[in-house]
């Protein structure tokens, strides 16, 4: 009679939980499509299969400056039970700035348990970039909030045992001298995206271009970041060699940029310099997920940076390797 109750209780807590399930995942579907609605290209998704959403916040000045990103993974009892897990990324939040958001973003799960909780939270943040928009103008400062990197709080960086010194020749560590002059043309070389990777809930993806001039590297950046998914990554780690015949003389024209993951950029440069990879742009973007991967992080940017380049052709022989023979515009 006992173990007859027990089987039954047993079944009936299954079918409870199978329904609470169920009901949260209808509920995540609907706040998301909602959300998707109000916010329209600030709302990214990141990975749609394990429910990680990215969204853009600025505050509502008319030239916004201070600006947050918000990463969220909706776990599976996720509104019933528990909360989003999030990610604040900012370069400006730090101490106990930081710690006061995250503390009303708590706050308000507490005060709202069992209710959609994204649209809150995303206008809490929002209120407090409305507020240091509003200082700034009062101080009558310019602070530079949001144009600069946006940076995860990875700061496991005492694994990262990178030497500089391994990279061969003259290095550009720096994009911004690719401007293109008044009458100068360059077309924007196709980009080619890889497939994503994703661990602990970072996901990470390459892209790659053909690049015969260092103006072209900066135009494949500029249109990627026209894709609102990429743009509001953590991370856009670049990489790139361009090999120039000057009378017979081959020069070479080298950078990278870490993007705020230290030595991130260096190593795929130091990838594409082992593999003799020429006239060819590497990014690999990371959408950082709340979990630090340690010296991990760096295993995957590598493996995406290497798949990519293989994919394409460029660790094959250089005669092989694929893409148009030039980057000028025809007259």
């Amino acid at each position: 009679m006992i173990l007859d109750k027990q089987i039954i209780w047993q079944r009936e807590t299954a079918i409870s939980l199978y329904n609470m399930a169920e009901d949260c995942i209808a509920r995540q579907r609907d706040e998301i499509e909602a959300v998707s609605a109000i916010y329209g290209d600030e709302w990214c998704v990141i990975d749609e299969t394990s429910r990680i959403f990215c969204i853009c916040i600025v505050d509502q000045t008319p030239d916004p400056n201070w600006t947050a990103n918000l990463q969220i993974h909706l776990p599976e009892d996720y509104p019933l039970r528990s909360p989003p897990v999030f990610q604040i990324n900012a370069p400006w939040l730090r101490g106990m700035e930081r710690q006061n958001l995250e503390d009303r973003l708590s706050d308000i799960y507490c005060e709202n348990l069992g209710e959609d909780l994204i649209y809150l939270w995303v206008e809490a943040i929002r209120e407090l970039l409305q507020n240091k928009a509003g200082d700034s103008l009062r101080d009558g400062c310019e602070e530079d909030g949001s144009k600069g990197t946006i940076q995860s709080t990875e700061v496991d960086d005492a694994d990262d045992e990178f030497d500089l010194a391994v990279l061969e020749g003259e290095v550009i560590s720096s994009l911004q001298d690719m401007a293109i002059k008044s009458g100068e043309e360059y077309e924007c070389p196709e980009i080619f995206h890889g497939d994503t990777l994703t661990d602990r809930r970072s996901t990470f993806q390459p892209h790659l271009a053909p690049v015969f001039f260092k103006q072209q590297v900066r135009l494949v950046l500029d249109k990627l970041m026209e894709n609102k998914k990429i743009a509001n990554a953590t991370h856009n780690m670049v990489a790139y060699r361009i090999v120039q015949n000057d009378k017979g003389a081959p020069r070479v024209f080298q950078g990278c940029d870490d993007d705020g993951e230290t030595h991130a950029g260096s190593r795929m440069l130091h990838l594409l310099q082992i593999v003799n990879a020429e006239n060819v742009v590497v990014v690999v973007s990371r959408w950082y997920g709340g979990i630090l991967l340690g010296p991990d992080r760096f295993k995957h940017i590598s493996n995406c940076t290497r798949s990519i380049l293989e994919q394409h052709g460029y660790l094959a022989h250089r005669e092989e390797k694929k893409g148009p023979r030039s980057g000028k515009k025809g007259k």
